[in-house]
């Protein structure tokens, strides 16, 4: 349970860092596409809200360590598209 609920803190701590660059961006970049930033900004709540409950269900049949291995990989692999997209704003 300890580390589900570390895993989860980590995920809380990302999300929230990736919600306040892309504000920041909106707010101090150049370019002022309101749809992308808001896309953007909606994309990381479900990528949060997506991830969160995917950790308190794993999958049957799958090893533990392995989904979490594969959760790890997929979120990572999400967070750096996320980062790309929010530095291309400002």
């Amino acid at each position: 349970m300890n580390n589900r609920r570390k895993l989860k803190r980590t995920i809380n701590y990302i999300c929230g860092g990736l919600f306040a660059e892309a504000v920041a961006a909106s707010l101090y970049g150049e370019s002022a596409n309101i749809e992308n930033i808001d896309s953007l900004m909606a994309s990381i709540l479900i990528m949060h809200n997506n991830y969160i409950s995917r950790i308190s269900h794993v999958e049957p049949g799958m090893p533990a360590k392995d989904y979490f291995n594969d959760l790890k990989n997929k979120f990572n692999k999400e967070v750096s598209e996320i980062i790309d997209q929010i530095s291309t704003l400002g």
